[in-house]
This record gives C-alpha cells, structure tokens and sequence, in this order.
C-alpha cells in the first residue's frame, strides 16, 4: 500500500487497527480487478482509505455508503458518542462532511463514490460487486439487514468481509460474529483472517 496513504489511514478517526486495514486492503486489491467494491459504513472514511487506495491502484471503484446519522452505539449518551461530529443546526450526528474531507486529502474523489443512504435499499436497486465490506450499524437488526441485503451481491469468486467479529462475547458484540457464522453456513469459505477481520470467498457455482 502507498505509504502515504497508509499514515493517512491511520489518522483518520475511526475504530480499524491499521493491521487489520491492511488486510482488508490486501482483500480489495485481489478483488478489484474483477470488478467493483462496496463498502457498508463510511463513517469518516479510515476503511474506506484502504479499500480506496486498492480500487485506485486496479483503476477500479470503490462505492462506501452510509446514512452518515451514527449507529445506535454513536447515538448521545452511548460509549462511541463523539460530540465533534454532530451539527450544530439539527443537532443530528453527521460524519458526511469528514468523510469528503479524508478523500480530498486522500486524493480519491475519483476513486470512491460516496452514496448517502440506507443501505439496505441501495441493495435492493444493486447487482453485483467483487467485494462487499460489512461494517455498519453492529445492532442485531442492522448487521443482519446488511447481510440479508449484501451478501448475495458477491459474485461467483468474490469476497465478502466483515468487521469486528469477535468469537469471545466478552471482547465484542455479537452480531458481527452471527452473520460471520451465517455466511459459513451459506457456503462462503474462510479465506483470511487479521484481528476482528473476517473476509470470506463466494464458490464459483
């Protein structure tokens, strides 16, 4: 990865460790050639710098979507609260503006596509990517959603990741590891593993 890119990364708010978004770099950039990848939650782009920098090295494309409001756990009152990121004319979180910000500094205007919006009703309007990156809202509702919606865009071949799976509850959520679990057993095989990042390959047929 472009060491530029990658100290960038790694200033950027969010919750990745810069081994894990290097793997997940590493996942995109197999997976870019083939096609389009897909990121479910922005936030204020760190993962979307290492997917980006891979879609930018294949000419690819990387389109990351979120409805920039927070997950429940960046709600006030919540552990991942930042006050920073909320608007002082709704006084609604809204990270959309840091988001564009990291990929002018980025140099990925061109590269990423940001797309506001629920992502389980982008799904439902999309075909297919090489490379769908799970990393929404961890709730059980939403992180099933997004499988539900997601993982059948996956080509034949491609590869889908996901976030903060975490087989310890007492590490981490459990929602992440449910559809984790629930992908194994659609089919999907292990194909890597660093840290709490999970990507899995779609058979061929």
């Amino acid at each position: 990865m472009n060491p530029e890119l990658a100290a960038l990364a790694q200033q950027v708010k969010g919750f990745m460790p810069h081994d894990e978004g290097l793997a997940l770099y590493r996942a995109a950039a197999e997976a870019a050639p083939l096609g389009p990848l897909v990121e479910i939650g922005s936030y204020c782009g760190k993962s979307a710098v290492y997917l980006g920098a891979a879609a930018a090295a294949a000419r690819g494309v990387l389109f990351t979507i979120d409805h920039h409001r927070g997950s429940e756990e960046m709600q006030a009152g919540w552990e991942h609260h930042d006050p920073g990121l909320v608007d002082a004319q709704t006084g609604r979180m809204d990270s959309l503006p840091i988001l564009r910000q990291t990929l002018i500094d980025a140099g990925l205007e061109e590269t990423v596509v940001a797309i506001v919006g629920d992502s389980v009703t982008v799904a439902a309007h999309w075909s297919s990517a090489a490379l769908v990156f799970i990393d929404g809202g961890h709730g059980p509702a939403p992180a099933h959603a997004d499988y539900e919606a997601w993982s059948p865009k996956v080509m034949p071949g491609g590869l889908l990741a996901i976030h903060d799976v975490f087989p310890d509850p007492a590490d981490g959520g459990r929602p992440p590891y449910e559809i984790w679990l629930r992908a194994l057993d659609d089919g999907f095989a292990e194909h890597s593993a660093v840290g709490s990042l999970r990507v899995l390959r779609r058979p061929l047929s």
